[in-house]
């Protein structure tokens, strides 16, 4: 049983693998445009934790900067925690999002987390205002 359990995680874990693209300056520039879009409401810019959105969060989202991801910091973890969401916490799936999409979030937070790059500042104060229409 225990051998039946292994193979199947061991076979689980190799198809999120190996449908991981690259990481490329295109994928993360559409990683970047995708986190504007649908993550800077909640954490922030910069992925401090702080958008628009954090106050009213329990538990708070993720500081990307500091914190220890639950699933991981690397591009697949972080691809599973967009494409599954984490339960128990306001951090929803985004399965909507198309593969190559939910891979250049993954790798920009990835980016985010060992580089400090902000998000665009123009897409963020756009994202933060639709927000507040809610």
């Amino acid at each position: 049983m225990r051998a039946v359990t292994v193979a199947a995680v061991l076979f689980i874990s190799s198809l999120t693998q190996a449908g991981a693209p690259s990481s490329s300056p295109q994928l993360i520039e559409k990683g970047k445009t995708s986190y504007t879009t649908n993550c800077v409401a909640c954490h922030g810019p910069k992925g401090a934790g702080d958008g628009v959105a954090a106050a009213a969060l329990n538990p708070k989202p993720r500081d990307f900067t500091k914190e220890a991801f639950k699933n991981g910091d690397n591009a697949e973890a972080v691809f599973k925690t967009v494409s599954q969401g984490l339960t128990g916490t306001p951090m929803v799936a985004f399965a909507h999002l198309s593969d190559e999409e939910r891979w250049g979030l993954a790798y920009y937070v990835v980016e985010l987390r060992h580089a400090g790059m902000p998000a665009a500042p123009a897409a963020a104060t756009k994202a933060a205002k639709k927000v507040g229409k809610k």
